[in-house]
């Protein structure tokens, strides 16, 4: 009070006080001077007391009495200008708290007086306030005659005294129980014994009271009496009193003071006793009240119920219940009984109305609901009181849609057209759009009963209207849904409360749990018990907190759910029905987390039956788990509350028509803007409160999976739902509004499930398990139809997928095995979403950020991978494409850090099977060459093998051949990279060997890895190898030329890195094994004709079939082992079996050379050539010059680095370095020069001879197909010959010389083919040899010069070659046969016809001839030939052409022949004349003669066309020979066999005279007629006629014989002549006559020549009578005609000169 004790205001109050007192005193001057002098008295007493005292006020207190006294005796004037100044002045007094008691009372005596003259009223009732409320010196009896003044004033006739009074005994009776509340404050501290109260001492009791409180209770307990119309104890003097208004006061007080009562026995006892009873009893005209029950039913006249006391009463029982129900549990018992009651139908409306609005005041108080509970509902006898309020709403609601309002008279008037749906103001369609889409009102509507929705109050506050109505006597009309609208706001606030209220504690429960979980888990030792103590306590609090919740959720939640589907149902606003489904959300949400399922479930599935459209929810969501409400009743109280499902005639706004998801859509179905409204809760639901749905996500899901069907929204990238064009047609009708909400619904749904991320682990495999059942009846409707799916699910899962990565671990294995049995549906979009929806994850499973990161955990990395290698066991290719291209992705995004998921990588792509097609084959293929070209270097070396596995695979594919061969240069490339990298790829596989080793010990089982023993790098290399040789018979021949090629590169190239005993493995598991397959394929290909080779590529006619092609593998595959056998030798030679593999080797190449293609047996040939090393390798000039033995190392020098030799141990010592450094260059090098060991030349010699003799044999029967080896073949099989004839000449007899001459013999005689001839053959004329014919010489060459140098003993071989040489020599004449093939001469063979040609064997055959001048001239004397009638031999192999002569094929051969004759005889002769005595010549000589005779006299016309000169020429040749008999033979006589001189004889006879041709003609007759040789015989004959050496007379007698027949034959040609010429006359004589003549003439001249050269002791006597004899006749010729023979005579008769002499003495006889 610090404004009114200030001095500055007590000097203010002082003035005032005298200035009051001086205004009376002057009022009162005329008319009342006591009331003057007491006045002026006053203002001295003030003065003293300010001029005395220093607490000027509470001295002005303490005498208040005398200071008041004037101003009391003032209102006594009843004047009422001084009353109001002297009441003015006394409430300025009591505003400054100076009037003491004594003074207080005398006033309200003062103020008493003027109440009953009734005098300025409202002034009394403001001094009274100010009185009462400015200090607490009024009490007791005072106190109570303030009070009944101010009730008295209350009931006077002037309306404004009325309410002011009313205001202020309201106000009075607060400071009364202020006052109190204030003393209780102050003496809080002592703390005082509660005296025992008993039961009924209701008046004694008080005495325990302090003062103040003792005035309350005395007003409280008089206010229940007036109220129950008793007299009063205390307010003495009350005259009248209403009901309302007393129980206006007791609510007041009671809503105010509820402390009072809760604290002072004495007022709990005053609650209980009086206030309860009073209550109970005034209601009892409600209660009985039946509405519509006349009063003749009761004998007695029931009291109708009263609606301002009514009202008044339900607030009392508000207070009651709010403020002190703990206190009077019982009696609240009853009065929420009543107010169920009230609720009844067959109540008035008002009642039902104002009780409704009582309920919504106990309906926002959770806590209050809370008690209900724990005191009624969980005690075993008791009403279930909770329940049945919330039941009793649901009723209340039900009712007001089923009964339509009646005996309410203010509402009659519209209960006439209720029936036709609404109140006249709303027609039937009024849920529609209105004009420009707003709604006319808002609205429930069901079954025709149309109720508008009023707005009555705030959330969550009970703004009662009618409860308010206190001035109100008659009872008001309740507007038209005012009941409803309060039922409504009733459930709504009640949902709110229990769940804000139950979340609170929970929320707290949970925190507190928290922290004293933390707590507990620090490591205070000794704080340890009684925090466990507290634990466990709050274990308890929390059990019991737990029942009561879940007693008020099982208790309210099946009537809420009733009303509220109705409601849900009934509405037609968007706001309303905004709050009834988050009423629903809300206990949907708080079912579940107080873990209670079936009303979790069921709430759930009203949200979801509101969003689906009407009787299609109805299937779907009985088919779930969640039938449990669908068509059951609930029994409340013995009233049946159906389960209202949803009513299809609701008037909505239709915003979507779309096709419903089932098997077989019936049509269309329409969706409202109110379904998407609950869609939008049920997925606000699912949002927020996902954690606790548990099993019903099964619901929401289905639920939103048709929904989203229904509006045509289809799964995009990522899972996430877009409005996609409507696949089915035309169906699917959305309204703009509904379209610009999708793009909102798509994201609610995406953040719904990217909410589930906050979810805890059992949550969000519920979530999992349901989207997945989903999907699993979703893939059953998909099944046997093509119709587009639903991918809801799988989508879904996806999204739940991607955000739950963080712990991917404990979903991966449900979701993934999902995935794959969608990736196997027959739908083709179900599985193409599937693939994508698995591969999408596994790509962001791997690019996650994972804690610890994949490349420390690699079993999480190996479970992200699996479902990749899973998808392979699917056959779909479009999945396979998904699977691949997501490897793709991998490799491109992931490939560095892939580690431990390579096998399950690589596995994916060798998994892709041939049949797959070729868009598969071909992405597969492209990450394995992302692979080879990117990621070798980063992925464990033990993948390195399934690599090779998986390229290799990818080249045996067939569907696409660029694949095959770009595979098999992959292969190529791994190569290089393990050559390169070789010595990091060694380390780590052994080690990876070691351990794995250990685990193979440990578990007691053997190691399996392919190529065991081998050591693990070269396994690889191994394995590499094997893969290239099942590519090298790959069926295509592209692809095993490529593979073929590669393959031996690279043992070419990178071989050397192989430990020296794994070569065994190449040779023998690789290389060999490669062979025989070929070899097999090849043998067994078709020879059909291929036309094309796919596509328009042409083929050439060398590989139009398959066998051609075959052959073409077979050359490669036998020249690449060749060459590494070749190459490798100084490694493959230490190996312990390396003559068996030469053994396999040579039987590979003898099948290869003896197959019937000539690619292939020539190519089986160069391999053999190239195998002994005839082909020989380029050498390095420093290889040492000793053959090692083996096992000896030999330093191989290259460069400066030296390497082991052989002997290299099979743990490497040498490190890749330098081995590198080792085989940089192109050769390696070849450390033994030849093969040392006979026995493989000798295997080889064998070899070669079974391929000579079974190739060249002629077959036995010829038609088209007969194979004839080429000549190249027989050429090259020939020219080996040499070379392996050096290694094996020691062992080399007659049997091999005997072999060879067969094999030389037979291929010179294989005729040509005609069409190749022009290729291989010399044009006729040329004289050349073929290469196979100089390729025999060279052999037989070899042969002849190793026998020259050789032993002794081998020259018995020289007549074999000379019988091999002459049998060539032979073919000049008369060509070989081969077999029964008719050979055409090379001249007459059509090149266009397949015919065989015989080769022009001339030159072949001269050369051969040759050959044997030249080597007869060498070995003429060696005994084997002498012994061997080899001059014999040859001389009767020249008979034959020297016979034919100018019949010869070629005419060089006799010429040649004749040439090598005199050669051979000039050798030859003196030899046989050696060795005349031992007969080895003796059969010769007749050969000798026989010859001589047929080439000299040869039966064989010259051509017509033979030129003068050459005639001559070849006479010349004829003189040649006779020579030689004249030089050579003749002058031996003695050692030569007679009858051979006389053979020589008679021949030289014949030759000097018959030896003219008879076919010249006239002019060259002088010439043809041998002249020259007929003189050299004749000569000849003359030398040896007549010489003087003659040691027998036989040989004279020859002689003379030879002349004799001589001369005589020339007589008789003369005389024949001579005769013919008479005869003839003028004619001339033939010109064979002529010519015959002349040539006689000339004999005839020669002869006489001769003779004149002989000694003439050789010329016998008889012989000069001879020719002189002939002069007579030679005379007679002069006559002749023809000039010719005129001048051969004159040369005739010249000679006969020398006879004429004059005759000698007679001779005596004895002499010449």
């Amino acid at each position: 009070m610090s404004g009114t004790n200030s001095p500055e205001a007590v000097k203010k109050l002082l003035e005032n006080m005298q200035s009051d007192l001086r205004a009376l005193s002057l009022e009162c001057k005329k008319k009342f001077p006591p009331v003057k002098e007491a006045a002026e008295s006053g203002i001295i007493k003030v003065k003293t007391i300010a001029a005395r005292n220093t607490e000027i006020l509470a001295a002005l207190k303490e005498n208040s009495s005398e200071v008041v006294q004037p101003f009391l005796m003032g209102c006594g004037t009843k004047e009422p200008k001084i009353t109001q100044l002297c009441l003015a002045a006394i409430q300025r007094l009591m505003s400054h708290e100076v009037v003491s008691e004594t003074a207080a009372g005398n006033i309200i005596n003062m103020l008493w007086q003027l109440m009953e003259n009734s005098l300025e009223e409202l002034k009394l009732l403001q001094t009274v306030l100010v009185l009462l409320t400015t200090n607490t010196v009024v009490h007791d009896e005072s106190l109570s005659k303030a009070i009944v003044l101010c009730f008295r004033l209350h009931f006077t006739k002037d309306n404004i005294t009325n309410n002011t009074a009313a205001a202020t005994v309201r106000q009075v009776v607060t400071v009364v129980f202020e006052r109190m509340v204030a003393e209780d404050e102050r003496h809080r501290d002592i703390i005082e014994q509660p005296v025992l109260v008993q039961g009924n001492s209701n008046r004694r009791s008080v005495s325990t009271l302090k003062p103040c409180a003792k005035d309350a209770y005395m007003l409280f307990q008089d206010l229940c009496q007036l109220v129950n119309a008793d007299a009063p104890y205390w307010l003495v003097g009350m005259t009248e009193m209403t009901r309302t208004f007393g129980l206006e006061l007791l609510e007041s007080v009671l809503n105010d003071f509820p402390q009072v009562f809760l604290q002072h026995q004495e007022f709990s006892f005053l609650l209980k006793e009086r206030v309860c009873p009073l209550v109970i009893k005034l209601f009892s005209p409600n209660i009985k009240f039946r509405q519509g029950s006349g009063s003749s039913s009761s004998p007695a006249p029931v009291e109708k119920p009263y609606f301002p006391i009514c009202m008044r009463l339900l607030r009392v029982v508000s207070v009651l219940i709010k403020q002190f129900y703990s206190l009077l549990v019982t009696e609240c018992e009853i009065f929420l009984s009543l107010l169920v009651k009230f609720l009844d139908a067959d109540k008035p409306q008002w009642l039902r109305a104002v009780a409704v609005e009582s309920i919504h005041r106990l309906c926002v108080q959770p806590q209050l609901l809370r008690s209900f509970c724990q005191s009624y509902d969980m005690k075993q006898h008791s009403t279930k009181v909770f329940r049945d309020i919330v039941n009793a709403l649901g009723s209340f609601i039900q009712s007001l849609f089923l009964v339509p309002p009646t005996g309410n008279p203010a509402t009659t008037n519209q209960a006439g057209n209720n029936n036709s749906g609404g109140p006249v103001s709303a027609p039937a369609n009024s849920g529609m759009l209105g004009i420009g889409g707003v709604t006319l009102l808002p609205a429930f509507e069901y079954r025709g009963t149309w109720i508008p929705i009023l707005t009555i109050t705030v959330q969550g506050s009970a703004k009662a209207t009618y409860l308010e109505m206190l001035d109100k006597v008659e009872p008001p009309t309740i507007p038209e849904g005012y009941a409803m609208s309060v039922a409504f706001h009733c459930l709504l606030d009640l949902v709110r409360g229990i769940t804000s209220m139950i979340e609170g504690e929970l929320g707290e429960v949970e925190t507190e749990y928290q922290t004293t979980t933390e707590a507990a888990s620090s490591p205070t030792q000794s704080s340890e018990q009684q925090e466990l103590q507290s634990t466990s306590d709050q274990m308890d609090k929390e059990i019991v907190s737990r029942a009561v919740w879940e007693e008020m959720v099982n208790a309210c939640w099946c009537g809420l759910l009733a009303a509220l589907s109705l409601l849900l149902d009934a509405s037609t606003d968007e706001a309303a029905t905004e709050n009834i489904l988050k009423a629903e959300l809300t206990m949907a949400a708080l079912c579940g987390r107080l873990g209670l399922v079936t009303s979790r479930d069921a709430f759930i599935t009203a949200i979801c039956k509101g969003s689906l459209p009407p009787h299609y929810a109805l299937t779907v969501l009985n088919t779930t788990t969640a039938a449990t409400l669908s068509n059951k009743s609930y029994s409340i109280q013995g009233q049946s509350v159906m389960m209202i499902s949803p009513s299809s005639e609701s008037h909505q706004q239709v915003v979507a028509v779309g096709q419903p998801l089932a098997v077989q859509p019936q049509g269309t179905v329409m969706l409202t803007s109110k379904n998407i409204q609950c869609m939008r809760t049920l997925l606000n639901l699912a949002h927020c409160h996902g954690a606790v749905l548990g099993t019903s996500w099964q619901l929401v899901l289905a639920t939103l999976q048709h929904l989203v069907w229904i509006l045509g929204l289809k799964p995009s990238s990522g899972g996430a739902l877009k409005p996609g064009r409507a696949v089915e047609g035309p169906s699917t009708v959305l309204t703009t509004a509904v379209m610009t909400d999708l793009p909102v619904i798509s994201n609610i749904l995406s953040r719904l499930f990217e909410s589930s991320q906050y979810l805890d682990d059992v949550s969000l495999h519920h979530l999992i398990n349901a989207l997945c059942s989903l999907s699993l009846e979703a893939m059953d409707m998909a099944y046997g139809n093509n119709k587009e799916p639903s991918l809801f699910a799988v989508a879904k899962l996806l999204e739940t997928g991607l955000v739950n990565m963080h712990r991917i671990e404990i979903l991966w294995r449900p979701l993934t095995g999902h995935l794959l049995e969608v990736c196997q549906h027959p739908n083709s979009r179900m599985r193409e979403w599937g693939a994508e929806a698995l591969t999408s994850l596994i790509k962001a499973g791997l690019t996650f950020n994972h804690d610890p990161p994949l490349s420390q955990n690699q079993r999480l990395q190996l479970l992200l991978l699996n479902p990749l290698k899973e998808m392979s066991s699917i056959n779909h290719p479009d999945i396979r494409l998904k699977q691949l291209e997501c490897v793709l992705q991998i490799l491109q995004s992931q490939g560095d850090s892939l580690g431990p998921g390579w096998p399950l990588v690589l596995g994916v792509m060798g998994a892709i099977r041939n049949d797959q097609g070729e868009s598969l084959i071909r992405t597969a293929f492209q990450c394995l060459q992302l692979v080879v070209t990117d990621f070798l270097p980063t992925m464990p070396c033990t993948c390195l093998q399934i690599v090779v596995d998986v390229a290799g695979s990818f080249g045996l594919h067939n569907q696409e051949l660029n694949i095959s061969l770009t595979s098999i240069g992959l292969l190529w490339n791994i190569s290089d990279y393990f050559f390169q990298r070789g010595e990091t790829i060694e380390k780590e596989l052994n080690k990876e060997e070691a351990a794995q080793q250990k685990q193979a010990e440990e578990k007691g089982v053997v190691l399996n890895r392919p190529f065991h023993p081998a050591p693990p790098f070269d396994c690889l290399w191994l394995c590499l190898y094997a893969k290239l040789g099942e590519l090298c018979v790959d069926p295509r021949p592209a692809v095993r030329k490529s593979a073929g090629q590669t393959l031996f590169s690279t043992i070419g190239a990178h071989g050397t890195l192989l430990q020296h005993s794994t070569w065994h493995t190449v040779i023998w598991k690789v290389l060999f094994h490669l062979l025989d397959r070929v070899r097999e394929s090849s043998t067994t290909a078709d020879k059909e004709k291929i036309e094309s080779g796919g596509g328009n590529i042409l083929i050439h006619h060398s590989r139009d079939t398959a066998e051609k092609q075959w052959a073409e593998t077979w050359v490669l595959t036998l020249a690449g082992v060749a060459r590494i056998f070749n190459t490798r030798r100084y490694l493959l030679q230490p190996l312990g079996d390396f003559s068996r593999a030469w053994d396999v080797l040579l039987d590979h190449i003898q099948s290869a050379a003896l197959s019937k293609n000539n690619e292939v047996s020539l190519a089986a040939l160069k391999s053999f050539q190239e195998i002994l090393q005839i082909v020989s390798p380029i050498r390095d000039s420093d290889k040492p010059e000793t053959p090692p033995v083996v096992n000896v190392p030999v330093p191989v020098l290259i460069g400066s680095i030296s390497g082991p030799g052989l002997s290299r141990p099979f743990v490497r010592t040498d490190s890749v370095g330098e081995r590198l450094g080792r085989y940089s260059s192109s050769e390696p090098p070849i450390v033994t020069d030849e093969l040392e060991d006979l026995n493989l030349w000798w295997a080889a010699w064998n070899t070669w001879y079974r391929i000579g003799s079974e190739s060249t044999k002629p077959p036995v029967t010829f038609d088209k197909l007969t194979f004839i080896p080429s000549q190249p073949f027989l050429t090259a099989l020939i020219q080996i010959f040499p070379a392996l004839y050096q290694h094996i000449k020691t062992g080399f007899n007659m049997d091999d010389l005997q072999k060879l001459g067969v094999i030389l013999h037979s291929a010179v005689s294989v005729p040509i083919s005609s069409d190749a001839s022009p290729f291989i053959l010399p044009s006729y004329t040329e004289a050349v040899l073929t290469s196979l014919q100089e390729a025999v010489l060279t052999a037989l060459d070899v042969l002849q010069k190793a026998i020259c140098v050789g032993p002794e003993n081998m020259q018995i071989m020289y007549p074999a070659i000379f019988d091999q040489l002459l049998a060539f020599v032979e073919f000049s004449c008369k060509p070989p046969q081969y077999g029964q093939l008719e050979t055409k001469h090379i001249a007459n063979a059509k090149y266009n016809q397949a015919e065989w040609v015989a080769l022009n064997y001339v030159p072949f055959a001269e050369r051969s001839l040759e050959v044997v001048v030249d080597l007869y001239q060498k070995t003429a004397c060696h005994k084997a030939v002498v012994n061997e009638k080899v001059l014999q031999n040859i001389i009767k192999t020249l008979r034959v052409p020297l016979s034919l002569k100018y019949s010869c094929p070629s005419e060089s051969t006799w010429k040649l022949a004749v040439s090598s004759l005199l050669k051979v005889l000039s050798i030859g002769l003196p030899v046989a004349r050696q060795h005349a005595s031992s007969g080895k010549f003796d059969s010769m000589w007749p050969e000798l003669a026989n010859t001589f005779e047929d080439f000299l006299f040869t039966k064989s016309i010259p051509p017509d066309n033979l030129s003068i000169q050459e005639f001559q020429r070849n006479e010349s040749i004829d003189v040649e020979v006779v020579q030689l008999i004249s030089t050579e033979i003749l002058p031996y006589a003695n050692f030569i066999p007679k009858e051979f001189v006389g053979q020589i004889m008679t021949m030289l006879n014949k030759g000097s005279i018959h030896s003219q041709s008879s076919s010249f003609t006239e002019a060259e007759i002088d010439i043809r007629l041998r002249e020259e040789f007929s003189k050299m015989c004749f000569e000849t004959l003359l030398q040896f006629s007549f010489s003087n050496k003659v040691t027998t007379p036989q040989e004279g007698y020859i002689s003379r014989m030879a002349l004799s027949v001589l001369l005589k034959r020339s007589q008789d040609v003369l005389h024949r002549y001579i005769e013919d010429e008479r005869l003839s006359g003028k004619c001339p004589l033939p010109r064979q006559q002529v010519t015959e003549i002349i040539f006689v003439l000339k004999a005839v001249s020669t002869l006489i020549d001769s003779l004149k050269k002989t000694q003439p002791e050789n010329v016998d006597g008889n012989t000069w009578a001879q020719v002189i004899a002939l002069y007579p006749t030679l005379v007679e010729c002069i006559t002749c005609s023809s000039a010719e023979v005129c001048s051969a005579l004159k040369e005739a008769l010249v000679p006969f000169k020398d006879f004429m002499q004059p005759p000698a003495s007679k001779v005596q006889n004895g002499e010449s």
